[in-house]
């Protein structure tokens, strides 16, 4: 777990449509875009590619920049988009919170927002222990997660839409795609 999550970090820094994409349904599609480059293997395993990810060299890192590029054309040449799979995934939990009348969600959300704050509150008090500091940084990875993601599905994430457009937009104008 630890380790998926290293590389959506290193991923999400330099190629922040990949690590979206790994993390939905169109993980495979990303999978096999990172082993092309990569690998020059797209039939090359997740555990391959995970190992490569980890030991990158900088030469490694334009690839990846360039597998970000390609899977971005592809996506817009099959007319995916990835925001707007996100966006309806979340409507699609807003719809089914507004027919069930289900307070769980709220709770869940309550709940990781207490903890979220009370964690904070007690760094900002006693610092960070020595002894749980790897496990307290775990925590607070977490939290912080689940943080953005309580935001989005209550506010929406605008900015994040407003981004990927104009991200698409320049692709469109670097690569002569019609828009």
């Amino acid at each position: 777990m630890k380790q998926k999550d290293t590389i959506l970090q290193i991923l999400g820094g330099i190629a922040p449509t990949i690590a979206t994409a790994l993390g939905g349904p169109l993980a495979g599609v990303a999978t096999k875009a990172l082993a092309d480059k990569l690998l020059d293997r797209p039939d090359a395993t997740e555990a391959e590619v995970e190992a490569a990810i980890l030991g990158a060299s900088p030469q490694d890192l334009l690839k990846l920049k360039e597998a970000e590029a390609d899977l971005e054309r592809h996506l817009i040449d099959a007319g995916i988009e990835i925001e707007q799979i996100a966006a309806n995934d979340r409507d699609s939990a807003r719809k089914r919170q507004m027919a069930l009348k289900d307070r769980v969600p709220g709770i869940l959300a309550a709940l990781v927002l207490i903890g979220f704050f009370s964690v904070i509150a007690y760094l900002l008090k006693y610092g960070l222990p020595p002894a749980s500091a790897e496990i307290l940084a775990l925590l607070i990875g977490g939290l912080s997660v689940g943080f953005t993601q309580i935001l989005n599905y209550y506010f929406g994430s605008s900015a994040g839409s407003k981004n990927k457009d104009v991200m698409i937009e320049r692709i469109k104008a670097t690569s002569g795609a019609k828009p």
